[in-house]
């Protein structure tokens, strides 16, 4: 199975300015209702965007994250439900959502979800209806997943994302995450070659191409977030679906 690479840049998403003020996107800073004024686009990134500004709670650099993750799940995998394990606010299950129509459901699962998540989606179904997104409180082993599922987790903590990488592989679906916190003491024997954290991300790209999955990497900006390996998998017998 081969492994594809995609190293361009992101596809709809800018650093958005007003009169020559540019905003960091790898800010933490909440976004407020005034911070509509780096969203005067007309693309759908900015329509979302403004909206999201309206729940004034969501951290600048998540809603960056979220979009480039969704727009690469858009761009390779197809399936009948978006399930997004350990995922905090839920962004990334109501953007996939937002851009596939082919969803059937979205199911956004934590072992704690914030207590301002029903904000922000309350605002997002307000502008659009059709989505809906049910959150799920508990262990991500306890939920269950199905084959014809797309599995997706932006930061997932370490050995977080091996566990969601594991429970898509285990039910046979299609899975995209964006690691984070790579181990420092784990030793993968490619030490001598690259950095522990690129090592750590081949061999998870390996374990899905073992797995019978083939393998698409993405890159997302470095200057949102210098944790930017998108890892997609999509199940051999799903190829056909494309």
């Amino acid at each position: 199975m081969a492994v594809f690479a995609d190293t361009s840049p992101a596809n709809g998403v800018r650093t958005p300015g007003v009169h020559g003020i540019v905003h960091d996107r790898h800010s933490k800073k909440k976004l407020w209702k005034p911070s509509k004024q780096y969203f005067e686009g007309t693309t759908l990134f900015d329509e979302l965007a403004r909206t999201v500004c309206d729940a004034e709670c969501l951290p600048r650099k998540e809603l960056y994250e979220s979009w480039e993750l969704a727009t690469r799940v858009r761009r390779r995998l197809r399936g009948r439900r978006i399930v997004d394990l350990a995922c905090g606010h839920g962004l990334v299950a109501h953007v996939c959502s937002l851009l596939d129509r082919g969803f059937e459901e979205a199911v956004a699962v934590d072992r704690a979800i914030p207590k301002n998540a029903p904000r922000l989606s309350g605002v997002l179904t307000s502008r659009w209806p059709r989505l809906r997104v049910a959150y799920v409180e508990g262990r991500l082993e306890k939920f269950a997943l199905r084959s014809d599922d797309v599995v997706v987790s932006a930061h997932a903590c370490g050995k977080l994302t091996d566990r969601v990488i594991e429970r898509a592989i285990a039910a046979g679906a299609s899975v995209a995450v964006l690691p984070c916190c790579h181990r420092p003491a784990l030793r993968t024997g490619l030490e001598g070659w690259m950095a522990s954290d690129v090592a750590q991300d081949v061999m998870r790209a390996q374990r899905l191409r073992g797995a019978g999955y083939e393998v698409y990497t993405h890159v997302i900006p470095h200057e949102i977030t210098p944790k930017n390996r998108v890892l997609i998998g999509k199940p051999v017998s799903q190829q056909s679906a494309v």
